[in-house]
């Protein structure tokens, strides 16, 4: 096989190609091995190749749905046991630390038969819609590599749009799986709160608003590693009812004709881009010549207040994984960047009070979104508010790390917190992504279609998002318009 053959199928073709006898998973893993070391130095998507580990098991018996296929998986939890797990951190990456025992989800996906050859790259702890960082330094797109392939799943975005593997691991508590596929040309679905596991540590992450999956090419391989990794694990707290059907055969059943509202507004007031009202205008008419019912519309959500929660929850998490990395390593400052500092010190600045509001307003934040959706079968946005911005654009000025400095030389950022500057601070952070968070928040299912390019040549996503179980009726969705409008077709010039 030429890599040409390669790069234009997805993981369920290749691996019926191995089931065949037409190719061997030692030869796509070469394959995979020889592009990632073709274009890795220009995206810097993959940081830590673990190539002899998994030629050993390219010459093992392999079965399942994707048996043979090589995939990369994110540093970002996704363990793997004896290799590295760094979580995008100086401290960790200084230890060498390593991961004691594969994780259920690796472990899933290792039994579905794909060849796990590296560990891609990640923001500090997952945390920035960009991945900059500076333990490894910045991934690049390959649309365009002045530009962002986006975040945190940057890493494994750049790889599969690239051509180096078909899907890898990503994972998504603030956009992350669906920021990336929107920069990247690709297909990117979050599934629910406690679909995919993230055992056998703990088996939910920031009280379910942080899930595991993939990104993706096609429509059926996010649906068919969604079946292989969908279910309980051990020590679960609560059980979802299963799919009525695997989610493979949702991939070219009719949906129907669905109520869609949509809004090009962004929640928390901030500008949007016309590339990016564009999208969002063009997949309406494309939804109408499909058959379905559009429209106008947003449910009535206090957003600005929601994104102040969200990022509340966010810093009071990254303060714990600080407090815990600090114990492990006996690092101090310099083994954390700035901003993860910032954010750490208003996570501890958090009263155990406010937290317990912050996460009961997340109960009024879903039953208001449900309502909204008892009239609407999915709700469209853009996934960015923007084109992918350039490397270095989003990155926090030096002014403002000079002031993060002083207030925590301060020791000021329970003042700041009640000052109202953060919330300034926040939107200006956010005002790239400000449609993605609402599903991370409700717990539901969402998902970001590659239906626009930018005049600039830049993709740039729509996103979708349905109520709690709506993971099959949006695979559904993303089939039809997978066909209607494909772009398997559309390489990435890098």
């Amino acid at each position: 096989m030429h890599f040409e053959e390669y790069r234009k199928l997805d993981g369920l073709a290749l691996a019926a190609l191995v089931d065949r006898g037409e190719v061997t998973p030692a030869e796509l893993l070469e394959l995979a091995i020889a592009r990632a070391e073709q274009v890795n130095p220009a995206l810097n998507g993959l940081i830590i190749p673990l190539y002899e580990q998994a030629r050993r098991r390219a010459g093992q018996h392999l079965s399942g749905p994707f048996a043979g296929v090589p995939m990369l998986v994110k540093d970002l939890f996704q363990e793997m046991a004896g290799a590295p797990h760094y979580l995008g951190n100086r401290a960790l990456k200084q230890i060498g630390r390593r991961a004691t025992e594969d994780s259920e989800l690796v472990r899933r996906w290792l039994d579905a038969g794909v060849i796990i050859f590296g560990r891609t790259n990640t923001p500090e702890f997952g945390a920035k819609g960009i991945t900059e960082p500076l333990a490894w330094g910045a991934t690049r797109n390959p649309w365009h590599t002045d530009h962002t392939p986006g975040g945190s799943s940057g890493g494994s975005a750049a790889m599969v749009a690239a051509g180096v593997v078909p899907f890898a691991g990503a994972n998504d508590g603030g956009g992350s799986i669906r920021i990336p596929a929107a920069c990247c040309g690709l297909f990117g679905l979050k599934p629910g709160r406690g679909r995919t596991p993230w055992g056998p540590q703990f088996t939910e992450a920031m009280h379910g608003m942080s899930i595991n999956h993939v990104v993706t090419r096609s429509v059926r391989d996010s649906a068919a590693l969604l079946d292989a990794t969908q279910g309980d694990e051990p020590g679960v707290q609560f059980h979802l009812a299963p799919p009525e059907r695997p989610y493979l055969e949702e991939v070219g059943r009719d949906p129907g004709k669905l109520r869609i509202a949509f809004s090009t507004r962004s929640p928390i007031g901030t500008p949007v881009d016309v590339e990016a009202v564009r999208a969002v205008e063009n997949a309406a008419r494309l939804l109408t010549s499909l058959g379905h019912h559009v429209e106008e519309g947003e449910p009535a959500i206090d957003s600005e207040q929601m994104t102040a929660d969200w990022l509340q929850m966010w810093f009071a998490h990254c303060a714990a994984t600080v407090d815990a990395v600090r114990r492990e390593t006996g690092c101090d400052d310099d083994g954390f960047e700035p901003d993860t500092l910032v954010m750490a010190a208003f996570g501890r600045s958090t009263r155990a009070s406010e937290y317990v509001e912050n996460y009961q307003r997340w109960q009024l934040y879903t039953q208001q979104l449900s309502a909204f959706l008892q009239g609407y079968d999915f709700w469209m946005t853009p996934t960015l508010a923007m084109p992918p911005a350039k490397v270095g654009e989003l990155a926090t000025p030096a002014w403002q790390q000079a002031g993060s400095k002083l207030i925590l030389r301060m020791g000021a950022s329970r003042l700041i917190l009640k000052s109202g500057l953060l919330e300034k601070m926040a939107r200006e952070n956010l005002r790239y992504t400000p449609f993605t968070q609402i599903s991370n928040v409700t717990g539901v299912p969402a998902m970001s279609v590659p239906l626009h390019w930018c005049d600039n040549g830049l993709p740039l996503g729509v996103q979708f998002i349905g109520d709690h179980g709506d993971e099959g009726k949006l695979i559904r969705l993303a089939a039809q318009l997978e066909q209607a409008s494909p772009w398997m077709h559309r390489l990435a010039p890098v």
